[in-house]
């Protein structure tokens, strides 16, 4: 099973200063800096070398790579060269402009540029190779170390790059970028908002342009005074016309950057503009507004100067906002969590994160179409208890994200299509099982199911209780997943599948009766012939006896019981411990096992003989054990085949596992009170 146990309890966002290492040696940046000081080496390292594994995953590389050091580039290297500007970045051979066009947004707050690129690194004293960034992912903060050799060609970098040719912050940051998603092809295609969620631990909307409210202007201005990075694209119809140019000097399936907005005064009106940036460093729009355009020699000097306006071939625009809605299709807001906004911003948005999994078998249920195993995905209570100030709704922000999908590329994962419904919570606690989903309708869902690697939307919902149930659209497709919710007045959020419960009836102490059942009567002769005169009988003897009576059984459809299941029965039931069965021990058994029949019966839906993994929360539960999705999905894993079905046989060992399992929890919880009531009685 790929993926890890992680609590999922909600907890608040991670917070940048507690970036944890991750270099394979367990050392971090400074000591490994100091390590290399002391012996006078410059820092290679291991985890990323400079070869082409680091390079690519899936193609050769087209031509000859020489991996050098900014020393060796250029004779004077700066790691930075009059502050970091968006100017910094411009695009290589590598097709990550969605990447580019995200670190050119994160140059517009200083505050969140010098938390992702400490800025006290440079090439001068105490240099030794050595250099280090931070990135969000998945409610952690992480510190990933590379060294400075980069690939060249013709003695000049192939991929991001400065237009001061002996500034290397952009090309680095590229480099520990990649490392972070394994090669610099894993960086091939993507969206903006990705890359500026992992600069900030910050939550992505996605607008359609052309579909946008009414006060969309007002939305993007807000959105940077709050700092919040702005992306923009033009969508493309098929292949042939990613990266084809408009009449207008725009790039279509490309990724720009929203780095201001603003309104000028015109010929005695007021018009509204926005100003772009392409990360190519280059090729503009040429429509009105543009740098060379009639409409700026209206336009007094100083606010032409108060605008930063400046013909120049830089990649950076304005245009008017009616244009800029008529030329663009979508815009992609990054909001900042509360640890990314400066302290006298005035809106701050309220976190809480779950961290869970999709397995197959288990909680991998598929979206609502797939509505036989959609009960089973997992699922968070949300309570929304304050309304928004003199509003009658609470505002919130939900956003699903898939884990380590461009991690995973060079393994063929791809992106997998995942979206969320909620509906309004029954007043009573616990999963809630498939009828539910039968009959009610959802209240809200994401807008789309979509191949992305989150998926977020804003909702205004009355107050009150409600559950969210993140899917894939289809079933059985599985990945690790983290939910984040965003909301302007506190919201309380719990995992409805964290609790674990055993409910079981007391152990059955049967009194000889006066007279024996015709049952017992055929259970004691088949006992007698077999087990001789000390009535005791062995895991192979339980095995014949208990095969030849359910053999008899018309009702019952399956295989043999293994030998391995009378192993464990025997384990459960015996309290001489001789590793043998009594008729005594046996006679609870039997009441026991024919319970757990008529359960996997109830399951059993078609009657084959096996039921679908997916039902085994509720049959566990009928069974007395209420599981979180943790142990539910170990279960099924160990127990369930190919095809996500459980045999009789296979269901038989997992409950008296369980039943084993819960004795050594109750004797230990005895054990601990009795400690306390003796310590307490000290």
């Amino acid at each position: 099973m790929p993926y890890l146990y992680r609590d999922s309890k909600p907890r608040p966002p991670a917070l940048p200063r507690a970036a944890r290492a991750t270099h394979s040696s367990g050392k971090a940046y400074e000591e490994l800096k100091q390590d290399c000081l002391r012996q006078g080496v410059l820092f290679e390292d291991p985890d990323f070398p400079a070869c082409n594994s680091s390079l690519f995953f899936s193609e050769k590389s087209p031509i000859l790579f020489i991996w050098k050091r900014p020393g060796d580039i250029v004779k004077d290297p700066k790691f930075i060269v009059g502050g970091a500007t968006r100017t910094d970045i411009c695009q290589g051979d590598l097709g990550d402009c969605w990447l580019l066009a995200a670190i050119a947004s994160l140059t517009l707050n200083e505050k969140t540029l010098a938390r992702v690129v400490p800025l006290d690194q440079n090439f001068g004293p105490g240099y030794a190779g050595i250099f280090h960034f931070q990135f969000w992912q998945h409610n952690e903060w992480l510190d990933v170390v590379i060294d400075d050799r980069l690939p060249t060609f013709k003695g000049r970098l192939v991929f991001l790059h400065s237009a001061e040719h002996n500034e290397f912050w952009s090309a680095l940051l590229e480099k520990a970028y990649a490392k972070l998603n394994g090669s610099y092809e894993a960086l091939k295609g993507g969206s903006t908002i990705e890359a500026m969620e992992d600069f900030t631990g910050g939550v992505g909307e996605m607008y359609e342009v052309k579909k946008a409210p009414d006060n969309f202007y007002e939305i993007l201005e807000k959105a940077l005074k709050r700092c919040s990075m702005v992306g923009c694209s033009i969508d493309t119809s098929s292949v042939a016309e990613s990266e084809a140019k408009t009449p207008f000097g725009l790039i279509k399936g490309h990724a720009y950057s929203v780095t201001g907005i603003d309104e000028v005064s015109y010929r005695g009106r007021q018009v509204q503009l926005i100003r772009i940036r392409n990360p190519w460093g280059q090729v503009e729009w040429n429509g009105p507004w543009s740098d060379n355009s009639l409409e700026w020699r209206s336009v007094s000097p100083s606010e032409q100067r108060r605008l930063s306006q400046a013909a120049l071939d830089d990649g950076e625009f304005w245009m008017k906002f009616e244009d800029f809605k008529v030329h663009f299709d979508k815009v992609e807001i990054c909001n900042l969590t509360p640890d990314s906004l400066e302290d006298n911003t005035a809106h701050k948005w309220e976190v809480t994160i779950h961290q869970g999994s999709w397995v197959r078998g288990s909680t991998a249920g598929g979206c609502r179409n797939y509505l036989e195993t959609f009960w089973t995905n997992p699922q968070i209570k949300l309570h929304l208890t304050e309304k928004d100030d003199g509003e009658d709704d609470c505002t919130f922000i939900a956003a699903l994200m898939q884990k380590d999908r461009r991690k995973l590329k060079k393994l063929g994962a791809e992106m997998l299509t995942i979206g969320y419904s909620i509906y309004e919570s029954p007043d009573r606690d616990g999963h809630l099982g498939k009828d539910f989903f039968r009959y009610h309708a959802s209240k809200a869902r994401s807008k789309t199911y979509i191949n992305l690697r989150e998926v977020s939307n804003r909702f205004k919902l009355p107050p009150g209780d409600y559950i969210l149930v993140p899917t894939t659209f289809e079933p059985h497709q599985e990945a690790d997943f983290c939910l984040r919710i965003f909301s302007e007045k506190k919201a309380i959020t719990e995992d409805l599948d964290e609790n674990v419960a055993i409910d079981l009836p007391e152990p059955l102490n049967p009194t000889p009766s006066p007279q024996e059942t015709e049952e017992e009567k055929q259970f004691r002769a088949l006992f007698e012939q077999i087990s001789g005169k000390d009535m005791e009988i062995s895991a192979e003897e339980l095995e014949h006896v208990l095969n030849t009576v359910l053999k008899k059984t018309k009702n019952i459809k399956f295989k043999n019981l293994s030998l391995i299941s009378c192993r464990n029965i025997i384990s459960l039931m015996d309290t001489s411990g001789n590793g043998k069965l009594e008729f005594s021990e046996f006679r609870v058994f039997w009441e026991k096992l024919k319970k757990w029949i008529t359960i996997f019966l109830q399951f059993d839906f078609d009657k084959s003989g096996s039921m679908s993994s997916y039902e085994l929360r509720s049959a566990l539960k009928a069974a007395g054990y209420q599981l979180n999705n943790y142990l539910l999905q170990l279960i099924v894993l160990r127990y369930s085949d190919e095809q996500f079905q459980i045999e009789f046989d296979d269901f038989l060992n997992c409950l008296i596992r369980l039943e084993n399992a819960s004795r050594v929890f109750q004797a230990l919880s005895v054990k601990n009170n009795e400690f306390i009531n003796l310590n307490i009685g000290e």
